[in-house]
Parts: C-alpha cells; structure tokens; sequence
C-alpha cells in the first residue's frame, strides 16, 4: 500500500516523547504518529469516550439520589422530632425557668458529646434505618442482637 507524506511540526516535548516511545518499542517513529492518528480519528474511540462518560455520569446520578434521600429523611427526622417536642413538653412556670435553662444549657453540652462520639465512630441514623422495609428498621434489630441501640 502506498503512503503519502506528511510534514508536521511538533512541540519540542511531544517530538521527545515520541521518540522516547518509539525507541523502547522499537518502532520507527513514522509508525507510532501513524497509529496514534489513526486511534486519534477512530470512531471507536470516541465511543468509548462517551461510553466512559456515561458509566461516570450514572454515578454522579446515583450519588445525587443518595445525598437527596438522605437529606429527606434528614428533614423528615427533624419536623418529626419537632413535632413530638412541641406537642408533648409542656410550658415551665415562671419561677423554674432559670433552672430549666441551666438543665436544658447540660443536656445540650451532652448532647453535642454523643453527636460527636457518633460522627467520628462513623454510626449514623442513616445506617440503622431502613427505608426499604417499613416497620422494624435496622435499629430494632441490632437492638434485638446486642441489647442496646
């Protein structure tokens, strides 16, 4: 088959990478600009492109739904406690309330301490409940195992 010469310019970089290349395979540097052109302009290559494209946009995807359910049963979570809170805690008398505050300022400080034994033993509400199967969530059933939350 007859070739056609080409005369290209190549950054002084490039040149040395490809000569480097050709030289540990053994190969006439012709031969490798040829192959890299010829893979450049395949058709095939740019599907596999789109196809790698694709494979990382579906993740993407899916990480987006996980992040959007969790922020659902984030905010479910909250309204829910919320909810319950409001409805059930009666208002303190006057004369209570400084004593109230100061129980109220420790159970807080308690409870960033528990948050933050949580978050950095990696547990999550996340984990122990399971929205695939309403009723018993995983909670009740490591509690059933271990005998404790």
């Amino acid at each position: 088959m007859k070739k056609t010469q080409l005369s290209i310019y190549l950054d002084q970089e490039i040149f040395a990478s490809l000569e480097v290349y050709a030289k540990r395979q053994g190969k006439p540097k012709s031969l490798v600009a040829e192959a890299a052109i010829a893979s450049f302009l395949s058709p095939d290559d740019s599907d596999r492109r789109e196809a790698a494209i694709a494979k990382r946009l579906d993740r993407i995807v899916r990480v987006l739904e996980r992040l959007e359910r969790n922020d659902g049963i984030t905010l479910e979570t909250i309204g829910l406690f919320i909810r319950f809170w409001l409805t059930s805690t009666p208002a303190l008398p006057e004369q209570s309330s400084p004593a109230a505050r100061a129980k109220g300022a420790e159970r807080y400080d308690r409870f960033v301490e528990a948050l933050g034994r949580r978050l950095s033993s990696g547990s999550t509400i996340l984990k122990e409940v399971s929205i695939e199967s309403p009723g018993v969530g995983k909670a009740a059933q490591v509690k059933d195992q271990t005998g404790s939350p």
